[in-house]
């Protein structure tokens, strides 16, 4: 599994919580072993207190990809610096798992070992190594928040021309039609402003203009 797949869980956990919707899906334990997903060894042993952590973790990651879309570089970078320093990481090759199509040797790989001393440390160390190697790849411009109003949902963007500016298909689809009716509105203001200046002229014209 490549490492920047990890990204997800950072972007999982900070879209967990929607500030100016004012909704936090990040109240339960149920909610922090969802976070894991698949990974259910490690999501086993979440606790009450992992909650609270978890929620802490997710505030600093924010501001990571607030500083990202604001474009201040080195802000995005130092935070997310003091964050893998305070969850390190254990990356270990892999590739039991894992086999070569044409040699069926296997296909080594790095992984992420889980050697944290809980559920909320060991998900940030991999949320946060995911976050550090998209950086480092694609740049930190890649790291955004959706420009879909009211959402301000983070989003990694892997696209090949960068040009993602939303989280999703559906605040994409959201913004447009809402920019399409935003012109529509101007268009028919214009279109009005024009004809009362047209009967405007026409009634201030001399009888035998007209």
């Amino acid at each position: 599994m490549e490492l920047a797949y990890y990204s997800d869980y950072a972007v999982r956990l900070v879209n967990s919580e929607e500030p100016r919707r004012g909704t936090d899906a990040l109240t339960s334990v149920e909610a922090v072993r969802d976070l894991f997903g698949a990974s259910t060894q490690a999501a086993a042993r979440a606790v009450d207190a992992d909650v609270a952590r978890l929620r802490a973790v997710r505030v600093r990651l924010r501001g990571v990809f607030e500083a990202a879309d604001e474009g201040d570089e080195v802000r995005a970078v130092d935070l997310l610096n003091a964050l893998l320093l305070e969850f390190p990481v254990s990356p270990q090759i892999s590739g039991h798992d894992y086999l070569d199509d044409t040699t069926g040797r296997p296909d080594w790989h790095m992984h992420l070992a889980d050697h944290a001393v809980n559920a909320s440390a060991a998900y940030s160390a991999t949320a946060c190594m995911g976050l550090a190697v998209q950086l480092t790849t694609l740049g930190v411009d890649r790291l955004g928040i959706c420009e879909a109003a009211p959402c301000r949902n983070a989003y990694v963007d892997t696209s090949t021309n960068r040009s993602r500016r939303y989280c999703s298909d559906r605040c994409a689809t959201r913004a447009n039609v809402a920019a399409y009716r935003a012109r529509k509105r101007l268009e028919n203001d214009r279109s009005g402003r024009s004809n009362l200046t047209q009967d405007a002229a026409q009634e201030a014209a001399p009888a035998t203009d007209r």
